[in-house]
């Protein structure tokens, strides 16, 4: 955790991170397996994933900043898990924290705000999905209670080879 959690504050995503939250994304699609993607996108590339995260309703958007910089630790999201309806109770969470911010607490701040603004909504699972190796998001997601589920074997081609994605689920 940051020495004091006053250093960082957690708040819902606006339109004017959208830059600052495109490089932090950019840099795991080109440095990392962490996420799939494999071209790194321009920010108005980024706009649409931005917007469908409002302030209210089950898929946010929660920031983390430097309290004394306001600059962009981390994000957390919750988006749709299936297009069909039926899965309308459902949203797959994810965290990336800034290269540079790593192993100061954050993505837990992060989860932390992210499960509070849920609260109220009308959810009844969250999954997430963690390609492997990824020994610092697996303690993340076990510490907020999500459980292992399974792995998809070999499922995603990045950087030449093969990866797998252990999936976990925690009840809302």
């Amino acid at each position: 955790m940051p020495r004091d959690s006053a250093e960082v504050q957690v708040r819902p995503g606006v339109e004017s991170d959208l830059e600052a939250l495109t490089d932090i994304y950019n840099h795991y699609v080109r440095e990392t397996a962490i996420t799939f993607d494999t071209a790194a996108f321009s920010p108005e590339e980024r706009r649409p994933w931005l917007l469908s995260h409002p302030e209210d309703g089950p898929y946010r958007l929660m920031v983390a900043t430097a309290a004394d910089t306001q600059e962009i630790l981390g994000y957390a999201t919750s988006s749709p898990y299936r297009a069909k309806p039926a899965y309308g109770t459902s949203v797959e969470t994810t965290v990336y924290v800034a290269p540079h911010a790593g192993r100061r607490g954050i993505g837990t701040l992060l989860y932390k705000a992210l499960f509070e603004a849920l609260a109220g909504e009308d959810l009844h699972r969250a999954y997430a999905g963690v390609a492997q190796p990824n020994e610092a998001s697996t303690r993340l997601h076990e510490r907020f209670g999500f459980r292992y589920v399974g792995t998809y074997r070999e499922v995603g081609r990045k950087f030449g080879r093969y990866w797998d994605v252990t999936w976990y689920e925690k009840e809302l």
